[in-house]
């Protein structure tokens, strides 16, 4: 698989001749429905096996097989020149594609009243690519009851297709995460117990086999009481043969403190799940300035701190499939920004006539627009440089594997590469 950044006069067929592929199929890899009215600095995946690279200034068949993981000695017989060889600028090495690990892969869908046919459809047709399917959530009550939320035939298709239906468990009252309803489920013995029970039983009905607590906004003071609530689930649990996994605020020190932070104990966490899933993302959000959302270097920091607390084979690397389109004043607590997908920002910039800039220190795009009321715009997203800048990460780390938030949000171009990059390993 190859990642082509569309430049200025380039078109779909000049880019499949140069790949030797065709023109429908760069149109079906990206569900591109303006495929003659490309964007400068639009990310295209080009559907081939293996990939390209044309030599750069000062690059040697050494330097070029190190980047790639491939012996030099390899690198050249398979191109067909002498390992002595002086590359000139601009010459064309064809580069295999490397060994596949296996990872796990989780996705949060979110209905909201009903589920749709479109979330239904997308879960069938992304299946292939999930080890787990985390309908968003199900709602602790201060008695210890559960309130689902919406799932009409979900559960269902995630069996048929083998995927883990993930029984997600949040302490928001009013769509607000509520630390008074934490305490009472982490103090209350009876309370406690019943709320066990409740969830054993849920999960025993609707076919749920692994139990996922995203516990937030907890009272730093509570710290020790969520991880002892925590080792009484286990102990729960595990009995009943389920799995237990947790969503972590993104610290990069265990002396973090804060209401998302400190009563989140890593730790303790690894020690008594069966994984974690990290929430890195959300640098930038609704009410930020205009930034990444999920910036490469934080997230390394949070994974590196993980790693201080855990096995590699416990981590989840959480993954946006949104970006925001900000608007002037650009200020903390501003106008909230506008949640878009990856396949809409291309389509804005399309529209707005606009170059897609790339921030490699933060591995994310962007652009800049201005509105009809003036107003100047600016939009973070996410392309397939971005997020194999991820997937990178996980193999660098040897992590057990990504988790979405949240379906619904096209994104054709991170499946592809998924797929290129990882076999997904199915456990149901």
């Amino acid at each position: 698989m190859q990642i082509h950044v569309v430049r200025r006069g380039q078109t779909l067929y000049g880019i499949s001749q140069a790949y030797g592929t065709t023109v429908q199929a760069l149109i079906e890899a990206n569900q591109l429905d303006a495929p003659n009215q490309l964007v400068v600095g639009q990310a295209l995946v080009v559907p081939i096996y293996g990939q390209f690279h044309w030599v750069q200034p000062g690059e040697s068949l050494w330097s070029i097989s190190r980047r790639y993981g491939i012996d030099f000695r390899e690198l050249a017989r398979i191109n067909a020149i002498s390992t002595n060889a002086v590359l000139q600028v601009g010459f064309r090495l064809y580069i295999p594609p490397s060994p596949k690990r296996s990872i796990e892969v989780n996705a949060y869908i979110e209905p909201f009243g009903t589920v749709t046919e479109a979330q239904k459809q997308t879960v069938r047709d992304l299946a292939s690519y999930l080890t787990y399917l985390a309908p968003f959530s199900f709602r602790a009550n201060r008695d210890g009851s559960l309130t689902p939320p919406p799932l009409d035939d979900l559960p269902t298709i995630a069996t048929n297709n083998r995927i883990i239906n993930m029984l997600v468990v949040t302490n928001q009252e009013e769509g607000q995460f509520s630390k008074e309803l934490a305490h009472i489920l982490f103090t209350n013995e009876q309370v406690s117990n019943t709320f066990l029970n409740n969830i054993v039983s849920t999960a025993n009905r609707l076919g749920f086999k692994d139990i996922h607590f995203d516990f937030e906004f907890i009272a730093p003071e509570d710290r020790e009481a969520y991880n002892q609530f925590l080792r009484r689930a286990r102990t729960r649990l595990k009995a009943e043969g389920f799995l237990l996994s947790t969503a972590l605020a993104p610290k990069t020190s265990a002396e973090q403190v804060g209401a998302w932070y400190t009563a989140h104990d890593y730790a303790t966490h690894g020690a008594l799940t069966d994984f974690v899933v990290l929430m890195t993302y959300e640098w930038g959000y609704t009410y930020s300035t205009p930034q990444a959302v999920s910036p490469i270097g934080p997230v390394t920091q949070v994974v590196n701190y993980a790693l201080t607390e855990m096995p590699a084979n416990k981590i989840m690397l959480g993954q946006n499939l949104y970006g925001y389109d900000w608007t002037e004043p650009f200020q903390y607590g501003g106008q909230a920004a506008k949640a878009l997908s990856p396949q809409q920002a291309i389509a804005l910039a399309r529209r707005e006539g606009v170059e897609i800039k790339y921030d490699y220190k933060a591995q994310a795009p962007y652009f800049n627009y201005r509105d009809d009321a003036g107003k100047l715009h600016e939009v973070w997203f996410e392309d397939a440089r971005s997020i194999q800048a991820k997937f990178d990460l996980i193999k660098q780390k040897g992590l057990r594997g990504i988790s979405y938030w949240k379906l619904g949000l096209a994104f054709p171009q991170n499946w592809l590469l998924l797929q290129d990059n990882f076999n997904i390993v199915k456990r149901g």
